[in-house]
């Protein structure tokens, strides 16, 4: 039978608006940090280990809709992800107490991972031709950015006009509102099969016994930490360290008159950046080593990161280091991705991007609690970026090791 070969089709434009939907919500957590803070005298950890949690939940959860999805169907996976995300976010809105907010975040976790890349970047290989694969998940990650992009400049416009606790009842009508696309995700089969009786269980054996799984395992554990931290307290960073916007000038001519404001646009800006960034990578993984892209990524962060904190955090420096880190944000998940499906065949990505995801979420956990932590014990973030920095060197060092022949599986990717 012969594969279509365009890129654009529809299976690929409702995973996008699930992706959209999904990250412009998850994104925006880190605005409510200072207004829910002050609202109930909280010190900074306690709303920040809420959100690390919610990474956590996310990472746990993962795995199991992945599972979850290739027993029972991709469209039934996504629907129960979009009505316990949902629920989280209505039951957080009512959420009065730490302890209340921490442990719904649990639930707003395994939502995302319900919504999120490990169901949906499977959807979508599975549904592209070998030709097209690399950009179709590309394409898909780029709309997880543009989630990004309009995510928190909503929640700052929304918290303008209504509070956080109805901001959050709109963004869980929004999350409800995207089993209407369901219907229209019909998902086509692998183009290849896996061998006779290779079962999940012995997929998983073959993957966990191999030194290569646990090397990109690893060296997704500095992306989590980078972009937990960076969602979750860069705004509050941004608010409460940059230096005055002056007024006068470019940024008040064109209505950015706080630093508040800033963060906001900050988070947007590296989603935006993110989009070119993200493309880029899903076309430079058909042509080149997907591993040695990935340590060039790594190495870029760590450069970049290094850089900003050791310089005077200005509204310049802030939307140069946007711009910059944006470009290789979420550049890392179609190549990971792409790389477990190389490696181990399309039939299980699904699951075993999950299990490469729960390291992402490990330091995406410990990224956004220790950033609360520090922030309370010292003041400021300092000693949190150092260790990005640190995480982010190891990881493009770690991939350069890994071995990128199919395992013994007859599913190109």
């Amino acid at each position: 039978m012969t594969r279509r070969s365009d890129s654009l089709t529809p299976v690929l434009v409702v995973s996008c608006i699930i992706i959209t939907v999904s990250f412009a919500v998850r994104a925006s957590f880190g605005v409510f940090q200072i207004p829910v803070a002050a609202e109930f005298g909280w010190a900074r950890s306690e709303f920040s280990l809420a959100i690390a949690l919610q990474n956590l939940a996310w990472g746990i959860g993962q795995p199991i809709f992945g599972a979850i999805a290739e027993k029972i169907g991709d469209r039934k996976a996504i629907f129960l992800g979009a009505l316990v995300y949902a629920a989280g976010m209505v039951l957080t809105a009512s959420s009065t107490t730490p302890l209340e907010h921490q442990l719904y975040a649990w639930l707003v976790g395994f939502g995302i991972a319900g919504t999120g890349f490990g169901v949906i970047l499977a959807v979508v290989g599975r549904a592209a031709s070998d030709e097209n694969r690399s950009m179709a998940m590309a394409i898909a990650t780029a709309a997880g950015s543009v989630g990004q992009m309009i995510g928190a400049p909503v929640a700052e416009w929304l918290m303008g006009v209504m509070s956080w606790q109805s901001t959050f009842v709109v963004f869980a009508v929004a999350i409800l509102s995207l089993v209407l696309t369901l219907p229209m995700l019909r998902v086509s089969q692998p183009s290849g099969q896996q061998q006779p009786g290779e079962t999940m269980g012995a997929i998983l054996g073959k993957a966990l016994r191999d030194p290569s799984f646990t090397l990109i395992f690893l060296g997704f554990f500095s992306c989590g930490y980078q972009l937990g931290f960076i969602t979750a307290h860069f705004p509050a960073f941004v608010t409460e360290l940059c230096g005055p916007i002056q007024p006068g000038g470019l940024l008040h001519g064109i209505g950015i008159t706080s630093t508040s404001t800033l963060g906001a646009v900050a988070i947007s800006l590296i989603g935006a950046a993110n989009v070119g960034g993200t493309l880029m990578a899903g076309w430079a993984g058909k042509y080149f080593s997907k591993k040695y892209l990935l340590a060039g990524i790594y190495a870029g962060r760590t450069v970049i990161a290094a850089t900003f904190i050791m310089a005077p955090i200005t509204p310049a420096s802030v939307l140069i280091f946007s711009v910059l880190m944006g470009a290789l944000w979420l550049a890392t998940v179609p190549l990971t991705s792409g790389l477990v499906a190389q490696i181990y065949g399309l039939r299980y990505m699904g699951t075993l991007y999950g299990i490469v995801f729960f390291s992402h979420q490990l330091g995406s956990f410990l990224g956004v609690w220790l950033g609360g932590r520090m922030y309370d014990a010292f003041g400021n973030y300092t000693f949190v970026w150092w260790i990005g920095v640190g995480v982010g060197a190891f990881s493009a060092i770690v991939h350069l090791p890994v071995r990128e022949r199919p395992l013994g599986l007859r599913v190109a990717a």
